[in-house]
């Protein structure tokens, strides 16, 4: 089996969990903030969104420095759920059929992301796009649950039922 063929079907199902989240931030409480070191509710949900992003810079480049990232790598917070959720669907496609073309020997190609001169990791890009990528959308993904939960919003199943869906 091809690396990219064991890591799609996770990536699918990750990457639907995390829609039904994002379909459910209320657009009255963008800017609530569980804490003053917090981000506000829609930077949260916009940075998740923007999370498959990064397949693109990792597959296509063997450094990246973060410093030196083009603005679409930090995007500005979404102005309604419907832009959220736009940016996210545009991402998580580009991003699937880039993973789709790649081969085992391009997936073990090491991948290097740094600020600056500063070195932060080093790793297989297969590894990146399990850990820079999709675990790092998950635990985007719980604090993003929880946020749902202190504003009273229903939060879907996830890995089993929660306790609003069964």
């Amino acid at each position: 089996m091809a690396l990219k063929d064991s890591i799609l079907p996770e990536y699918d199902h990750e990457m639907g969990t995390t829609r039904r989240l994002l379909e459910r931030v209320p657009e009255a409480d963008f800017a609530w903030k569980p804490h003053d070191k917090s981000f506000s509710l829609i930077q949260l949900a916009t940075h998740i969104a923007s999370i498959p992003y990064w397949v693109h810079p990792t597959l296509d480049q063997n450094v990246f420095d973060v410093s030196t990232a083009p603005e679409e790598a930090r995007p500005k917070p979404a102005a309604s759920v419907a832009d959220l959720l736009k940016l996210f669907d545009t991402q998580v496609k580009s991003a699937r059929a880039k993973i789709d073309e790649q081969t085992d020997p391009a997936l073990l190609v090491p991948w290097t992301f740094k600020q600056g001169t500063q070195e932060i990791f080093t790793m297989p890009k297969i590894a990146v796009l399990r850990s820079f990528i999709m675990n790092h959308m998950i635990h985007h993904r719980g604090q993003l649950s929880l946020y749902l939960r202190l504003r009273n919003v229903p939060v879907p199943a996830i890995y089993g039922p929660s306790a609003d869906e069964g």
